[in-house]
């Protein structure tokens, strides 16, 4: 069976918008995922994307995504690699197609000399932890990530 790993495109975009919703069904947080058709347009095919999206195919049909950007780190000098998500669906998981993407994502970091390639699991996530392990990847747990949403960014922003 071969997987092979494309940029996404336009016409990418309900296959997208799928395997969002999976995603998020698997991380138990559906009502969250309010991304639309016109909101992938407007962010990942633009003329000058900030974020990318990969698809992933097994024989040509679609089995999982990724979508990445790239992050500044003053420390290093250099930009980095974020892997925003990565899933591949359930009945396609164990034939390396995950591999196959961190791999993919590895080497477009090392061809735009990224100084990182990084992305966060949930903590519950143990079969993604453990995979992640197996690839030497390293959790940064002295980090506690944060965030700003909905209200709370608006006003902090109405503060300015």
């Amino acid at each position: 069976m071969s997987i092979t790993i494309r940029n996404a495109v336009k016409s990418d975009t309900e296959t997208l918008l799928h395997f969002i919703k999976e995603l998020a069904i698997y991380e138990k947080a559906e009502h969250e995922a309010k991304a639309t058709p016109e909101h992938i347009h407007n962010t990942l095919f633009t003329e000058s994307p900030k974020a990318h999206a990969l698809i992933c195919e097994q024989n040509g049909v679609a089995i999982g995504f990724a979508v990445y950007f790239y992050s500044y780190s003053t420390w290093q000098g250099q930009y980095g690699l974020y892997l925003e998500d990565l899933y591949v669906s359930p009945e396609f998981r164990g034939q390396s197609a995950g591999k196959k993407l961190l791999t993919y994502l590895a080497g477009v970091a090392v061809e735009n000399n990224c100084g990182r390639f990084e992305w966060s699991v949930l903590d519950w996530n143990q079969p993604a932890i453990d995979f992640y392990e197996s690839l030497n990847a390293k959790p940064q747990g002295e980090w506690i990530r944060y965030r700003l949403d909905g209200e709370a960014l608006i006003s902090l922003a109405q503060k300015a």
